[in-house]
């Protein structure tokens, strides 16, 4: 019987997968020729041999045949895959510094944000549970990128990875901003591109922690517990959230409380940089110049997506080290 069993093990593809060690720790598709050549044939543009650019740690070389395969195993649609690749260019750019973000003793892992006409085409969730599970498009675009880590980039448990703890979006981390119902401005309109531009910005960050506000009913109130969380409740380390930027989700709820009392994004960034820095600077004792104290409340970043009918927001400090800084 035992030898029977290790047979069919032997001929199962998945299994042979796993002990390739390519996978992420679950089930991977098998990526056959055909899967391989149905998701190239998506972006018919781009040649497979194309070299997208070298991925840390290992500086592995990305083509767009290997980021192919990758996204076969994590369980794409073809549709997915101009997104996937774009996430892949971003990961390769020295600017984002995805080696330093595999090696370091922090859980950090990179944050896929989506915005543009490209979520709803592909069926991407930014509503209800848009942090969470059920959704393909959102989980498989976000493992395709730690497969790619994986396997083009080396960055493997065990070697040279080195997260203490890890943290669960290390299998897929990923978020789409809601556009149609958040007041401010999309994310990608602020950072120069246009409306109807699709676009994934990606961000080195470590877990995140849920802010619950169910009673405030002003812009500063509803601020001012998310700052009071940011600057004391979810410190990991005396100098968090000083020496980072931190990327924050409302929920659609506090997003429209804020904007209803007329705030911007840029009044609550102000707010927020002045109650996380105050708060800090009451505890701690030492210059402030030793623990990279913000110079100021760019340091912060904003952006709305939606859980509908919760009251809820969300805050992810960015990995700690310098190389991370944008």
């Amino acid at each position: 019987m035992a030898t029977a069993t290790m047979g069919v093990a032997q001929d199962d593809p998945i299994e042979m997968l796993y002990e390739r060690g390519v996978t992420d720790g679950l089930p991977a598709v098998p990526p056959t020729r055909e899967r391989v050549d149905r998701m190239l044939a998506s972006v018919p543009w781009r040649r497979r041999d194309e070299l997208i650019g070298l991925l840390g740690p290992q500086m592995g070389r990305a083509t767009v045949e290997k980021v192919a395969v990758n996204a076969v195993m994590a369980g794409c649609k073809p549709d997915y895959f101009p997104v996937v690749l774009a996430g892949v260019e971003g990961l390769c750019d020295t600017a984002f510094c995805a080696h330093g973000l595999s090696i370091t003793l922090m859980s950090g892992a990179p944050l896929a944000i989506i915005n543009g006409p490209v979520r709803n085409r592909i069926g991407l969730n930014s509503g209800h549970n848009a942090l969470g599970h059920g959704f393909r498009a959102n989980a498989t675009i976000g493992r395709a990128l730690r497969l790619v880590t994986m396997n083009i980039g080396g960055a493997r448990p065990h070697g040279v990875t080195k997260a203490t703890l890890g943290h669960p979006g290390q299998y897929s981390f990923l978020v789409a901003e809601n556009e149609e119902v958040s007041p401010f401005e999309p994310l990608h309109v602020e950072r120069g591109f246009k409306k109807d531009d699709s676009v994934i910005t990606l961000f080195g960050g470590t877990g995140f922690f849920q802010v619950v506000d169910f009673g405030s009913n002003s812009a500063e109130r509803v601020v001012s517990t998310i700052g009071g969380t940011m600057g004391g409740g979810i410190n990991n380390h005396r100098e968090y959230p000083l020496m980072s930027d931190t990327v924050l989700v409302l929920s659609p709820e506090h997003a429209r409380t804020i904007a209803r009392d007329g705030w911007s994004k840029r009044d609550v960034r102000n707010y927020l940089y002045e109650t996380v820095c105050g708060s800090s600077r009451r505890r701690v004792f030492w210059d402030h110049r030793a623990v990279g104290l913000p110079s100021g409340p760019a340091q912060t970043a904003l952006r709305a997506s939606s859980a509908r009918r919760i009251r809820s927001s969300w805050s992810w400090p960015e990995e700690p080290q310098a190389a991370f800084q944008r």
